[in-house]
């Protein structure tokens, strides 16, 4: 169960998003916008406790636990957080060096950093088995996870999941002054813009709203400096099929049967490599079923779940 609410009530705090989040106009946007909450985690990884940012919502006996993708945050899970919370006790925390947690000087940013932070929030807040779930690069958070951590994970999703191809080609740019010039270019708003509609098929889920919810992190301190720390580490490496086939969670792998991010050859890929898995496509569907297909998403997820 969670952790005396009493006790962590008093440390769970508020957290005011930047500014631009005022400028949300669906309905999914600005409710979970609402909903982020703060708290400061204690980890090994700095000698401060890190303000951590996460979502919690619905109740159940088993909890998911949600990871978002690459330079993202839980304002990904805008539209399938709530639709799962209705029938799921249901989380979704920004990882270390992404999102609103806080960005301290001196962390590597590394994988191995990360699921160490993850660790200790799910220590600290959830202290159960969940159902871990991870979309896109989450997914590769999710798999590192669990093979360091079997006992914690009940069941494995992977959402259009990295974890079988290398890190990203940006790793080459990241010495001064290039590794400035390179966050700037992903800072762009055209650029973002470029990659958000490249995520979808159906293109009009490409609205300004969206754009909002995929940058408002950036106005965080230290936004560069982290995404530099954690790409010259080399990011999350492709996962040998050796080491996959130690998953023994059951898995659900959703994809998405149109994603031009990670094309579709990847799905089958990681359902021969993980031994107790099946995938299900997401028809009509690009690279984030959790925002393109939400409710679908959300009712393969409850299915395999019970």
């Amino acid at each position: 169960m969670v952790q005396d609410k009493s006790l962590m009530g008093s440390q769970i705090k508020e957290f005011q998003l930047p500014a631009i989040v005022k400028q949300l106009t669906e309905s999914t946007s600005t409710a979970l916008a609402a909903s982020i909450k703060q708290i400061e985690i204690a980890t090994p990884v700095s000698k401060q406790p890190i303000a951590t940012t996460f979502v919690n919502q619905g109740s159940s006996d088993i909890p998911l636990l949600l990871l978002h993708g690459f330079d993202s945050s839980v304002l990904e899970f805008r539209r399938l957080l709530p639709a799962l919370a209705a029938n799921h006790q249901t989380w979704a925390v920004d990882l270390l060096g992404f999102g609103f947690t806080d960005r301290q000087p001196g962390i590597s940013y590394s994988t191995a950093d990360i699921k160490t932070h993850l660790y200790h929030f799910w220590k600290t807040l959830i202290n159960q088995p969940v159902i871990l779930l991870g979309a896109s690069m989450g997914g590769a958070a999710a798999i590192d996870f669990s093979l360091t951590y079997p006992e914690i994970v009940h069941k494995l999703v992977l959402i259009d999941s990295a974890g079988l191809t290398g890190g990203s080609p940006l790793t080459k740019l990241m010495f001064p002054p290039l590794d400035k010039w390179a966050t700037e270019f992903l800072r762009n708003p055209k650029i973002r813009q470029s990659i958000s509609r490249a995520a979808y098929k159906d293109k009009s889920f490409a609205s300004v709203d969206a754009q909002i919810c995929a940058a408002s992190h950036l106005e965080m301190s230290n936004w560069n400096q982290a995404l530099i720390s954690f790409t010259k580490s080399g990011g999350y490496q492709p996962f040998r099929f050796t080491k996959l086939s130690q998953i023994q969670q059951q898995t659900l792998i959703l994809w998405g049967d149109n994603d031009k991010i990670l094309g579709t050859k990847d799905a089958n890929r990681f359902k021969r490599a993980i031994p107790n898995s099946k995938v299900v496509w997401i028809k009509d569907c690009g690279h984030v079923p959790h925002l393109e297909k939400s409710q679908t998403t959300a009712d393969k997820i409850s299915e395999f779940v019970q």
